[in-house]
């Protein structure tokens, strides 16, 4: 299979190269290859002539993206709609990565990929409509909602994914950290996403999947298993409630995802998030 991946040196990206070892891989780096220059994009893409087109590109500080709609809609939106079109025309199937943030949080209880939306920032909005332009534009879209990543590479677009930036504040002595205790997630990490992603391709079966670690936590509680697996105080973690950060967007309460349409597929189950942090902490040299 030839794969086009937008963004192989992203945090998700960089996990997704090692996992397609085996496919013919052509990775794709910003700023050369702009998912918001459209026409440049499709030529670029005409003459790869992959298989699949995996896009990572995403515009994903959620503050800034009240302020930058206009930004936020161009990457996460307008060029997955840009890009469907093109897939269509080359007969290539789309990968698009969505967010837990499309719900609102008032269900308290696994959301299901039949669960009605209900976006609460621009971010979530703008990746909410990204998943209607690529059903929409192109019928092989795979859109795959998922949360809390972590991987070795470290997020380009924001800097530091957040095991990393917990690690770096507890080693500049800037504690204790506040951290929101009312928000729960689901902590992921990319090298299972990634697998599991280059399984789901192989198949034909197109259409929205929720993929994540096993289990939830508030990020405290995600904070507290950081700094317990790496052998330092968890004491330093000091839980706040999300009106403490005064955020512009607003994050749901609750946004755990069950895995429903690809446990029935069959597809390699996911790792409860702790183990999966474990081995994240023990494979980078910081698990004691």
């Amino acid at each position: 299979m030839k794969v086009a991946l937008i963004g192989a040196d992203g945090q998700l990206g960089t996990d997704l190269f090692a996992a397609l070892a085996g496919h013919e891989v052509v990775p794709l780096f910003w700023p050369k290859f702009d998912v918001t220059k459209p026409e440049e994009a499709a030529a670029v893409l005409a003459e790869i002539r992959p298989d699949t087109v995996i896009n990572t590109a995403a515009f994903h500080r959620v503050d800034e993206c009240e302020d930058r709609a206009d930004m936020a809609f161009a990457v996460n939106a307008f060029a997955v709609k840009d890009l469907a079109r093109t897939c269509r025309r080359l007969g290539a199937a789309l990968v698009f990565f969505s967010t837990d943030y499309v719900f609102d949080g008032r269900k308290e209880m696994p959301y299901l990929e039949a669960d009605l939306p209900g976006p609460l920032s621009v971010y979530a909005a703008s990746k909410l409509a990204g998943e209607h332009f690529a059903r929409a534009f192109c019928d092989r879209a795979f859109v795959i909602r998922t949360c809390g990543l972590f991987g070795k590479a470290g997020c380009l677009e924001k800097g530091r994914n957040f095991v990393e930036t917990m690690l770096h504040l507890a080693s500049g002595g800037r504690v204790p950290i506040r951290v929101v205790n009312d928000q729960i997630v689901t902590p992921t990490p990319t090298a299972e996403l990634a697998s599991r992603i280059v399984e789901l391709i192989s198949t034909e079966a197109y259409g929205l999947y929720h993929m994540t670690a096993e289990g939830s936590c508030s990020w405290y509680e995600f904070a507290r298993a950081i700094f317990e697996i790496a052998g330092m105080d968890s004491g330093i973690a000091v839980p706040v409630d999300s009106a403490a950060f005064g955020s512009k967007a607003r994050r749901p309460a609750y946004s755990v995802l069950e895995n429903a349409k690809m446990k029935k597929l069959g597809l390699t189950p996911f790792s409860e998030w702790r183990s999966a942090l474990e081995v994240y902490l023990s494979e980078k040299g910081l698990a004691k």
